[in-house]
């Protein structure tokens, strides 16, 4: 079977790096990984597609963004077309595989838009399916979404969304101190859904309730949340307190101060994942965006809305993520790309098969110099163009 192997590269995964390793890929999979020159052995007799010399730079498996709105000027909740054009920009920048987040709309916008996210995801690997970052959520802590839309779940809003999704929904953020809000995290994690507890009024033991419920992720911490007093420790607190418990951080430098960022790894080793956020503005120029139904002024890279001034997600890719994790928070280069890569992919359930580089998992990766700059992409199997 024809190869394609990379070689001679700082190998990093699985929280740990390998100078001088390899990786071979056969079709759209991994199929050995090591290091020195025995790559030559292994495709003796078989002509590779391609052998790339990576000539000592960083190779990480695929990037993983598990709560993504848009790029390159396009929104995921404006139809097949934005979405492809906001896929390819992200891809450049290192993500292969996406959870495509849709902000607040009424329930039965969103059930159109779930219906075709699942189309997409049964043709197009690079979607693992989608993200609802509202309805059902708390007016308190908006941040982006709008008020108006915002409202505590019914049993037939849940029976929509899901049957809408077809098994495409990967994640959904609540508030879980609403009406129903417990209810709500019970049924959608019965689904097999990764519940995120977000936009939240609950303070510490209602957060603790919701994860014990089934919650498994905290959406984008310490943003549209309380963050952590000492005698009222929050959210936050309650994450890093729970095994098994997921913690989204935004590390673009105005989210989350980088000194916090730092804090939070600590407090969570294994079990953050940088996310973007993104909107549409990332990856284009500043200028006025629309994010849902709101007005976005994006100036200097930072979103916000135009009434009001709340942060209106991020401009952020994730090779700047793990740029900044390294050279400004003092992350290791190994637990920076565990957070993009392997611990998001285990958050929506695709830990067995994404965000490894190790035999039988997708043949994704991504080659960067040594300023974690994108080098090279590669997506099951192939080099894509940069």
């Amino acid at each position: 079977m024809p190869a394609h192997v990379i070689h001679s590269a700082r190998l990093v995964s699985e929280g740990r790096i390998l100078h001088n390793g390899w990786v071979r890929f056969e079709d759209d999979t991994i199929a050995e990984v090591d290091t020195g020159d025995d790559w030559r052995i292994s495709v003796a007799g078989d002509q590779p597609d391609a052998v790339t010399d990576a000539d000592g730079a960083w190779l990480t498996p695929g990037f993983v963004d598990i709560h993504n709105h848009g790029g390159g000027g396009a929104s995921f909740d404006d139809g097949d077309d934005s979405i492809s054009t906001a896929l390819a920009m992200h891809q450049r920048h290192g993500t292969t595989r996406f959870v495509l987040s849709l902000v607040t709309a009424p329930v039965e916008d969103l059930a159109v838009r779930l219906a075709g996210i699942a189309a997409l995801t049964a043709a197009d690997p690079r979607i693992l399916g989608s993200h609802l970052e509202g309805p059902f959520l708390d007016v308190a802590h908006k941040g982006a979404h709008d008020p108006a839309l915002l409202r505590p779940s019914t049993g037939a809003d849940i029976d929509v969304l899901l049957g809408a999704a077809g098994g495409t929904l990967r994640q959904i953020t609540i508030a879980p101190e609403l009406p129903g809000g417990l209810d709500a995290v019970r049924a959608f994690a019965a689904a097999g859904v990764a519940v995120a507890v977000g936009h939240t009024a609950a303070d510490y033991g209602r957060t603790l309730a919701a994860f014990d419920a089934g919650a498994s992720i905290l959406t984008h911490a310490f943003n549209g949340m309380d963050g952590i007093h000492h005698r009222a420790p929050g959210p936050v607190a309650a994450a890093t307190h729970t095994p098994g418990v997921t913690l989204e951080i935004i590390n673009d430098g105005t989210h989350v101060h980088p000194e916090v960022v730092r804090m939070v790894f600590a407090s969570a080793p294994g079990r953050v994942a940088m996310i973007t956020d993104a909107m549409a503005a990332a990856g284009s120029s500043d200028g006025d965006y629309v994010l849902g139904s709101l007005a976005v002024e994006v100036r200097d890279g930072v979103a916000r809305l135009a009434d009001g001034g709340s942060i209106a997600g991020s401009t952020l890719t994730l090779d700047d993520a793990l740029r900044r994790a390294v050279t400004e928070v003092g992350i290791s280069v190994e637990d920076a790309v565990l957070a993009i890569t392997e611990i998001p992919a285990a958050a929506v359930g695709r830990g067995h098969d994404l965000g490894r580089l190790a035999a039988g998992y997708a043949a994704d990766a991504v080659i960067l110099d040594d300023d974690f700059r994108v080098l090279q992409v590669f997506a099951a199997g192939a080099p894509l163009p940069h």
